[in-house]
């Protein structure tokens, strides 16, 4: 990974989760706590996309990356205050500056909404109206032989689909929390309930 550094993060045992990772953009604020929770502000305009409609390519957001096997499942929660245009927070799946996966709660069109950003050398963008509560929720993703399934939760117990796409095979991936905000700064965000697995071995419509 490009740019990595090691967070700076207590030693409590609890919080010694997040030391295992590697930062892709440290952010100037970010702390851990003993109850295993992970706290981000955001850093002036950072993001992550690549040129489609605007043109540009963003690699500035805050990942907080954790090495993979070449089949997963990660899992977390996220509780911020989106307010401004593009706030983002939520989770990523990596392989490289050209192919990766971000999904949270984005703020648009004046409106918290569930979003997910693939690409592939270039970056689309699907966002969704949220029915939850958007300060606090979760997300779990999935990649096995070549396939993509993201999943949200509102309550931590029902999974509904959110996405399932190619996605190419490795040996291996960084997965993580991930925040941004393209334009501003100080975003805080609480990350929590990290867990990173064998892939959920579960039939597509299965929402537990």
């Amino acid at each position: 990974m490009d740019r990595k550094q090691n967070a700076e993060l207590s030693q409590d045992s609890e919080a010694s989760i997040w030391r295992t990772a590697d930062w892709l953009n440290t952010p100037r604020s970010c702390q851990a706590f003993s109850d295993g929770t992970l706290e981000v502000v955001t850093d002036s305009q950072t993001d992550f996309w690549r040129k489609t409609h605007y043109g540009f390519i963003r690699d500035s957001g805050h990942f907080l990356g954790f090495a993979t096997s070449a089949s997963f499942t990660a899992q977390v929660r996220v509780s911020a205050d989106f307010r401004e245009l593009y706030d983002q927070a939520g989770i990523m799946v990596r392989l490289n500056e050209e192919t990766w996966l971000k999904a949270g709660i984005e703020y648009n069109d004046g409106m918290p909404m569930i979003s997910s950003v693939l690409t592939h050398g270039t970056s689309d963008w699907a966002p969704s109206c949220f029915s939850g509560d958007p300060t606090d929720f979760w997300l779990r993703v999935t990649v096995s032989d070549g396939v993509l399934r993201l999943q949200y939760s509102t309550d931590g117990m029902t999974w509904p689909l959110l996405r399932l796409a190619p996605f190419p095979a490795a040996q291996s991936y960084t997965v993580g929390p991930m925040c941004c905000t393209p334009q501003r700064q100080g975003l805080r965000v609480r990350f929590s309930e990290w867990s990173l697995s064998q892939p959920l071995g579960r039939d597509l419509h299965d929402l537990s």
